[in-house]
């Protein structure tokens, strides 16, 4: 099994779970099936074209995907993926 750790924002999507078992072979797959299991996470995690929003990092331990394959990064098991939404502010 793969974890993947879900952000506080996201949460009410997932029933309040923190952390989700799925298996897949990349990211892409990954998001498919949190999608399946909880129907509009897709819409959150990817923009219009299927591509990963540009304040959602996800990481597949600890390494950003925006610096490995994208969402074909191949995951394995054991992997752990964490989502991360940026956080914008300022003084």
């Amino acid at each position: 099994m793969i974890k993947v750790r879900i952000p506080t924002p996201l949460r009410p999507m997932t029933g309040g779970k923190g952390e989700i078992e799925i298996t897949g072979n990349s990211v892409g797959d990954m998001i498919e099936q949190l999608n399946t299991s909880h129907p509009g996470l897709k819409d959150r995690l990817c923009d219009e074209h299927g591509e990963v929003r540009r304040f959602i990092n996800i990481y597949v331990n600890e390494e950003d995907i925006r610096f490995l394959t994208g969402k074909d990064t191949p995951l394995k098991e054991g992997d752990e993926v964490s989502i991360i939404p940026a956080i914008a502010g300022g003084a």
